[in-house]
């Protein structure tokens, strides 16, 4: 436990030119004192850490110390090389500069570690795209990519939903692939924004860099907007009564969220809470839009009946005399 500790604080000031006590206790979980007694232990090992004093201080490597990847175990080395998207690279141009670092990786790894990037190939392979949906690479992507990498502002013309065109100067902060399409999270007037890439009609990167911001975290970003786009475009009800089948699988139909609130939010038919075991239950579902709700709960067959709104309902009832009339 200790021994991994050890190393891993080694490598994190190897990447950063100084690092304070309480930085690195935060980053390894553990008390500033335990901080200082494992860089009095490095040192006495012969490893060069350096301590600054005052309150600019810091921990520090010395003389241009370098250690050697030969420590990673095999489990640690097959997981390095499962971070790798090989479709998302070649979209990026990316695919020339990752095969060139796989190599120096493999090359300085232990000889027993050697068949790491084979043996996590042959177990694990990621494919974005969605089901029934033919990858397209967007035209744009590479130099948005391009510009994403050096921290470059860009000018571009971008095409709204409705199809026109407007101009915008970003600074394209990162790059998000979400089941096969490719998304820029890029500050746009002094406020963060998303974009699809396949919407950009033209794009120019400029010559000098900007300022990233610290403190942007593109993941948490990406997660509060994805949420946050899908509450905003549930702008309608349903009232439904569901079988407990029904209840199953209502999350597999239509939003995960939306649908888990309606349940446990649902009343039992004989003043029960809850939407588990047996009997029905009533919810009221948030919904895109009537049409939407009607693709979605259609699915659902016979273990779902819509209450409300009337005109929802007399769609379904009108598909069910249908579905009758075919087969009898």
């Amino acid at each position: 436990m200790r021994a991994a500790r050890l190393i891993k604080l080694v490598l994190l000031l190897q990447s950063r030119p100084s690092m304070t006590a309480a930085e690195l206790a935060a980053e390894l979980e553990v008390s500033e004192r335990t901080i200082t007694r494992d860089a009095l232990a490095l040192s006495e090992a012969g490893v060069p850490v350096y301590a600054d004093r005052g309150r600019a201080g810091g921990y520090r490597l010395v003389g241009g110390y370098r250690t050697r990847l030969t420590g990673l175990a095999r489990g640690e080395a097959e997981a390095l090389f499962l971070s790798g998207l090989p479709q998302a690279l070649r979209d990026m141009g990316l695919a020339d500069a990752a095969s060139a670092a796989r190599l120096k990786v493999s090359a300085a790894l232990l000889p027993s570690l050697r068949d790491a990037p084979e043996a996590a190939g042959r177990r694990f392979h990621l494919d974005a795209p969605a089901w029934y949906q033919e990858p397209q690479t967007p035209e744009l992507l590479a130099p948005l990519a391009d510009a994403v990498w050096d921290d470059r502002p860009v000018r571009a013309r971008y095409r709204r939903g409705d199809g026109t065109e407007v101009a915008r100067e970003l600074q394209p902060y990162g790059l998000v692939l979400k089941a096969g399409v490719w998304y820029v999270c890029a500050r746009a007037g002094g406020s963060f924004r998303t974009y699809r890439v396949d919407r950009f009609a033209e794009v120019a990167v400029e010559e000098e860099r900007f300022e990233r911001d610290p403190g942007f975290d593109l993941a948490a970003f990406w997660t509060e907007r994805s949420a946050e786009f899908a509450r905003s475009i549930l702008r309608a009800e349903v009232e439904l009564r569901l079988t407990a089948a029904g209840a199953r699988r209502l999350p597999y139909v239509t939003d995960r969220a939306a649908a888990e609130a309606a349940l446990a939010a649902g009343v039992h038919e004989d003043g029960a809470g809850g939407a588990g075991g047996g009997g029905r239950w009533r919810v009221t579902l948030a919904v895109e839009s009537e049409e939407v709700a009607f693709s979605q709960l259609l699915g659902l067959g016979p273990e779902v009946e819509v209450l409300a709104p009337a005109a929802l309902r007399e769609r379904f009832a009108e598909a069910a005399r249908g579905l009758a009339g075919l087969y009898g």
